[in-house]
């Protein structure tokens, strides 16, 4: 029983992580890539974009990146987030 319990707990965990949003401050271009609605062309431009410029301090400082505008933002919100963890610290 206590391993039944044990794995299910694990399996939560890692459904939770598989959820988490994608911190753009942190993430590679094949992390981002990885996010519906983001290609790599997209993925580049955030890394670029934030090498040259410093991280971003909100979400809406994508529109300073070119190919994101205001819809695409929006529909993205909840994949993208500018603190926490990325998919790299992912296990």
């Amino acid at each position: 029983m206590k391993r039944i319990l044990s794995f299910l707990t694990l399996a939560l965990a890692g459904i939770n992580l598989a959820c988490a949003a994608v911190n753009i401050n942190t993430a590679t271009p094949g992390e981002l890539d990885g996010v519906k609605g983001i290609g790599p062309s997209k993925a580049q431009a955030i890394v670029d974009y934030r090498t040259k410029n410093g991280p971003f301090k909100s979400l809406d400082d994508l529109k300073n990146v070119k190919g994101f505008g205001e819809k695409s933002i929006a529909k993205l919100k909840g994949e993208l987030s500018i603190s926490g963890p990325s998919e790299s610290t992912k296990k």
